[in-house]
């Protein structure tokens, strides 16, 4: 038995013409959209240590990657899982800039397995980030640029679900006994396991009743920006659950409450975020298409601290999400080396036109473009005429 040569491994797919079309024509846009907002454009490598790829994440990263030996050094490297991490490395270590540095990136990324069923491996990452101010308006310009991308994609009524894992961290915090639980606590709360997270607690009997309680609240407190009334009236009064709670209302405020949400056990990368994070849904699309949040000091493991917030999204996933991709017009042409001809051409390109020409004695097969017009010679000038 054999395996047809031209079978992909699971949860890989090709990209045909007209969506890798529309797909590198959606690059463009937003990476010149960045550029506006004054973000400077990076382009880390493929490949690269792992140690250096995971020295910013926790265990999730280090899952996802595919890992292989570098046959120079032995050393063990990695297919990057996410880009992140290496922004961050060239703003601590390569850059090393004084103030705010804004830097954004498109490229693709392999995950070792996928995130869901429905998920690809291979991603199309383009993001941006922002390093140097620890204040909400760095947060705010990044939900904004978000949205912004959003729109020029086409894609309508976003909505936005706020979260601070500053406040599952207190709570966690408040407790030493629950320290070596972190990581099931907060991958119950990710779930919405509240039979599971009590099962967790009851093991714990150091843990008192209103920590408990508010724990077992956090799945709940979800929905409109009223649930911040509702954490506030209901959680424990701890520093670190006011000072999130403060930061979340300042975002609330500067954004249109109407699209936004709030949702306080969305504790993904827990490790790895210090203060707000946020997931962009919209109809279409079975999962979050935008994440990002703060994750400041990450630059420490390269030898600078540094305040970040960020976020990024998959190009790809993306464009599956939209109506399939139209052909675009085109104009065809004969092949030929006469001088008239092939400045006539020349100069329907420079235009902005697609013209393909029809090689002699072949057909020209399409998925691409719409031929509505054809360039045909008239009484010795190449002229233009419609296709019936």
């Amino acid at each position: 038995m054999t395996t047809s040569n031209w079978l992909l491994p699971e949860h890989l797919t090709d990209i045909l013409p007209a969506e890798a079309r529309r797909i590198e024509e959606l690059r463009r846009k937003l990476l010149d959209l960045y550029r506006t907002f004054g973000f400077e454009m990076v382009a880390p490598p493929l490949i690269e240590y792992t140690d250096s790829l995971f020295a910013a994440k926790g265990l999730d990263l280090q899952l996802r990657t595919c890992k292989l030996v570098d046959q120079l050094s032995g050393k063990t490297m990695g297919l990057r899982a996410d880009m992140t991490p290496q922004v961050t490395r060239i703003d601590a270590h390569l850059l090393n800039r004084e103030g705010v540095t804004r830097l954004c990136y498109c490229g693709s990324v392999i995950h070792a397995r996928p995130s869901g069923l429905l998920s690809d491996r291979e991603l199309l990452q383009i993001g941006a980030e922002i390093y140097g101010h620890a204040g909400f308006e760095a947060d705010l310009q990044i939900i904004q640029l978000a949205l912004e991308s959003l729109d020029i994609a086409g894609i309508k009524k976003p909505r936005i679900d706020l979260n601070h894992p500053g406040i599952s961290r207190a709570l966690i915090n408040a407790v030493p006994e629950l320290a070596e639980h972190t990581a099931d606590i907060f991958a119950l709360l990710n779930e919405k396991d509240t039979p599971s997270l009590k099962e967790l607690l009851d093991t714990c009997p150091a843990v008192p009743q209103d920590i408990a309680r508010a724990l077992l609240l956090l799945p709940s407190l979800f929905g409109s920006v009223s649930v911040l009334d509702k954490a506030e009236s209901t959680l424990p009064n701890l520093p670190g659950i006011k000072q999130a709670l403060d930061s979340l209302r300042e975002l609330v405020n500067a954004l249109d409450s109407s699209a936004v949400g709030i949702d306080l056990a969305d504790v993904r990368g827990y490790d790895y975020h210090s203060g707000v994070s946020f997931a962009i849904y919209a109809q279409g699309w079975h999962d979050a298409i935008v994440r990002g949040g703060r994750y400041d000091n990450v630059g420490r493991a390269f030898g600078r601290a540094r305040p970040a917030t960020g976020f990024s999204l998959d190009l790809r996933k993306i464009s599956a999400g939209l109506t399939p991709a139209q052909p675009s017009k085109a104009i065809r042409a004969p092949w030929g080396l006469e001088v008239e001809l092939v400045e006539r051409v020349r100069e329907l390109r420079k235009q902005g036109h697609v013209v393909v020409q029809i090689f002699p004695g072949s057909t020209q097969s399409v998925d691409e473009f719409i031929f509505e017009s054809e360039l045909v010679l008239k009484e010795g000038d190449w002229v233009l005429e419609s296709i019936q």
